[in-house]
């Protein structure tokens, strides 16, 4: 009995290390709208990577040690930071308790304009972008991207909210990356960055 006991005791922690590992690395999303037609559609789950853009905040780290001291302005990225053309989530600067889907189109120190419903980074016509939106004749004044900061844009320009009315979102804010659409199984597909620039 006593065996019996301490084998179901260590099953019993070994799935709990299990589901907490894979809780803290990837997490389900449901997109809502269609903001990200015809990339995302409503109601379609994709798998967020969470690892993918990790922060480490060293200070946090240190202080677990001893005599040890180093000067942080913040966390740091040693993995990968997002780039233009990957599809993000993230916490809606004006409310955090939202979850939004959209694709980064400007990275930090970018100048981003609008002409006629194309997106020009830095005077340069994004042209792959062609092949995956939707988009309209609106036109945006230049943009440059803050330091710590990304200028997103939904798939469907028409039907988007997104950084053009509430500016761009802090990398703080960036939940992970979109990763696998898994559901509905007919729409199973890894979301891999496209072309763009």
């Amino acid at each position: 009995m006593r065996s019996f006991l301490r084998e179901l005791f260590e099953t019993i922690i070994l799935a709990l290390a299990l589901f907490l590992a894979l809780h803290s690395s990837v997490q389900p999303f449901q997109v809502e709208g269609a903001s990200m037609h015809p990339t995302l559609e409503e109601g379609q789950y994709i798998l967020v990577n969470k690892l993918y853009y990790l922060g480490l905040e060293p200070q946090k780290v240190v202080n677990l040690i001893p005599f040890v001291n180093i000067e942080s302005d913040g966390p740091s990225y040693p993995f990968n930071v997002p780039k233009s053309g990957d599809v993000i989530i993230f916490r809606f600067p004006k409310d955090e308790s939202r979850e939004f889907v959209k694709r980064v189109v400007g990275e930090p120190g970018d100048v981003v304009e609008i002409r006629r419903g194309e997106v020009y980074v830095n005077d340069l016509l994004m042209e792959g972008e062609r092949q995956f939106a939707q988009l309209d004749r609106s036109n945006m004044a230049p943009l440059t991207v803050p330091q710590g900061a990304y200028f997103v844009l939904g798939d469907n320009r028409d039907n988007s909210n997104d950084s053009r009315d509430w500016g761009p979102v802090p990398l703080e804010n960036v939940i992970g990356k979109a990763w696998i659409s898994f559901w509905p199984i007919n729409r199973l597909h890894s979301l891999q960055v496209l072309p763009w620039r």
